[in-house]
């Protein structure tokens, strides 16, 4: 007997697999969001590394650190000159170029190139012997004239006793009183001419006019001079003493009034290449501004005992205006400038420093005048600064060499040592 036939499960049909959407897809897309995200944590990372050290305490610099090394230098009350430098020209203090005031030959030369002369001392010779006739015939003329003076004065005094007798008109006296009147101007007039004659005469001989160093011949012996020849003979310059002429801008000219209005003003003059200064005084200020440069031009005088100053030179000149009495003073250098004005960092008794402003005065090349600010004693930072800031720890050193912050570095470098540990 057959068994029962089991009925067949229904043969479900086969299910067609849903297609979504491709993986290369789907990666397409997040892709860009992805790096998206990755910018923006990029930026806020670097945000992060740019404010976390401006934030944060900056370590060795003071405050939680190690102590910065300085070195200080009290504030002192002392007399302060004050002083204005300036680039000057050395030029003879009376210059003469020496020409002929005759014409004819040059027949001596008297001096040596470079020779050291007095006032007087011979110079040159033209040749004399034409003023010599022409003095000569000066005083021959003078001498008829005087003759005929002579006798018109005895023939007026014929004519003054025959004029008593009636024996002359008195026409006739007053005519030769009139004679020995024109002889006596004649006379006059050769004595004049002779003047003449003998000064042309002594301009053949050519001398010195002023103590001083003559320069180089300028003309050979045997040469025909000229009176108007503009080159001349040779130049004669004064050494001893001697002015320097200097500049300086106009915004000092009222200093320098003031203090040639209380005395003489001492003029100091370094020459390059040589050792001291040369001590001179102020003479005179040019009567104006030069519009162009906006300087005003000034003359100082030297002695020059040594001839260290040599005309056309160029020297460095310090002049002094006035000398602040009494006044407290800090090294320039400690004198540190920032948004708020100048200001210096003084060492408290604990170690730590404190920023003060300054108000400050005149300033030299080494100091600095400190009106308010400071007192005498007070002892400020001249080296190391830069590291500092108020309340900031520092290890004072004797000797301390200026720290390697003192010169500010480029940004992110700065920025690189402040995240440093």
């Amino acid at each position: 007997m057959n068994a029962p036939h089991s009925p067949r499960p229904p043969e479900t049909p086969h299910a067609t697999p849903v297609e979504g959407p491709p993986r290369r897809s789907l990666l397409r897309r997040l892709v860009p969001w992805l790096l998206v995200l990755l910018a923006l944590g990029g930026a806020g990372a670097g945000l992060w590394l740019y404010e976390a050290p401006r934030q944060a305490p900056r370590v060795g610099r003071g405050v939680g650190g190690a102590p910065v090394p300085v070195a200080v230098a009290p504030a002192q009350r002392q007399d302060v000159p004050i002083m204005l430098d300036a680039l000057g020209t050395v030029q003879a203090y009376n210059t003469i170029t020496v020409r002929a005031q005759v014409d004819g030959q040059l027949i001596e030369i008297g001096f040596q190139e470079g020779q050291e002369v007095k006032q007087g001392d011979l110079l040159a010779r033209i040749d004399p012997r034409a003023y010599q006739a022409a003095l000569d015939q000066a005083i021959a003329k003078k001498a008829q004239d005087e003759a005929l003076l002579a006798n018109a004065r005895l023939d007026l005094e014929r004519y003054a006793q025959l004029a008593r007798t009636q024996g002359v008109s008195r026409q006739q006296q007053d005519t030769q009183r009139a004679q020995v009147a024109q002889y006596e101007a004649q006379v006059v007039a050769d004595q004049a001419a002779i003047d003449a004659a003998r000064t042309q005469l002594s301009y053949t001989t050519i001398r010195s006019p002023i103590d001083g160093r003559v320069g180089l011949r300028l003309v050979d012996q045997g040469n025909l001079v000229r009176a108007g020849d503009a080159t001349g003979i040779v130049t004669v310059a004064q050494l001893r003493p001697i002015a320097v002429v200097f500049t300086l801008p106009q915004q000092s000219l009222p200093q320098v009034r003031r203090a040639m209005e209380q005395g003489q003003v001492l003029v100091e003059a370094t020459v390059p290449g040589t050792e001291g200064t040369v001590q001179g005084r102020l003479l005179t200020i040019d009567n104006q501004v030069d519009q162009a440069t906006g300087t005003i031009r000034l003359k100082a005088a030297f002695p020059n005992r040594d001839s260290r100053l040599w005309p056309g030179a160029f020297v460095t000149v310090r002049l002094q205006v006035e000398t602040v009495q009494d006044a407290t003073t800090v090294p320039l250098v400690a004198v540190q400038r920032g948004p708020d004005g100048p200001h210096a960092f003084v060492l408290r008794d604990d170690g730590t420093v404190a920023q003060r402003p300054l108000e400050l005065g005149p300033v030299t090349e080494t100091l600095a005048v400190v009106r308010q600010g400071l007192a005498p004693g007070d002892r400020v930072v001249t080296s190391g600064a830069l590291r500092l800031r108020d309340g900031a720890h520092v290890a004072v050193a004797d000797n301390a060499s200026p720290a390697p912050g003192d010169a500010p570095p480029p940004r992110r470098r700065r920025q690189a040592a402040d995240a440093r540990p």
